[in-house]
C-alpha cells in the first residue's frame, strides 16, 4: 500500500493526515511532507494515524527527528492514533512519553491551542504587580 499524506491548516497547526503502512519504505515519503512543512513556517503538527495499519521503528524515527528539530524552534508535534497495534509500538518503546497521543484531530489541535495560550498567558505581565 502506498502512503498517502494529506495537510489541513488549522492555523497556527497543520494536521498531516497519513494513510497506509509507515516503514523503511514509505518513512522517507512521510519525512519529506514533515519537512515540507516545517520549511513553510508551520511549528506546530498533529499527524494523524488512524489509517497507517503497520508503523515499524523507521517511522517512528522520522517523528522523533522532526519532534527534536520543531522543539529546537518552540514547536511541537501531537498524534492522533486509536490504532492498538500502534499504540503498543509507542508504549513497549516510551515513545508515549514523549510525544502526546490523542483519540481525535479535534482534541490534538484543542490541546495545541491550551499549549500556545497558555504560553502567550504566562508571557503578559500581571498588571496587579
Amino acid at each position: 500500500m502506498d502512503l498517502l499524506v494529506g495537510n489541513e491548516i488549522r492555523d497556527p497547526v497543520v494536521v498531516m493526515t497519513v494513510a497506509g503502512d509507515v516503514d523503511v519504505f514509505s518513512a522517507p515519503h512521510l519525512r519529506e511532507n514533515l519537512d515540507r512543512n516545517i520549511a513553510t513556517g508551520h511549528l506546530h503538527l498533529v499527524v494523524d494515524l488512524q489509517d497507517v495499519p503497520f508503523m515499524d521503528s523507521t517511522g517512528m524515527g522520522v517523528l522523533v527527528d522532526r519532534l527534536k528539530l520543531l522543539r529546537l524552534h518552540g514547536g511541537s508535534v501531537r498524534v492522533v492514533c486509536t490504532v492498538p497495534r500502534i499504540l503498543r509500538l509507542f508504549a513497549i518503546t516510551g515513545l508515549d512519553v514523549v510525544l502526546p497521543t490523542y483519540e481525535t484531530v479535534d482534541e490534538a489541535v484543542a490541546a495545541t491551542h491550551d499549549v500556545l495560550r497558555s504560553t502567550v498567558d504566562d508571557s503578559v505581565p500581571d498588571s496587579r504587580e
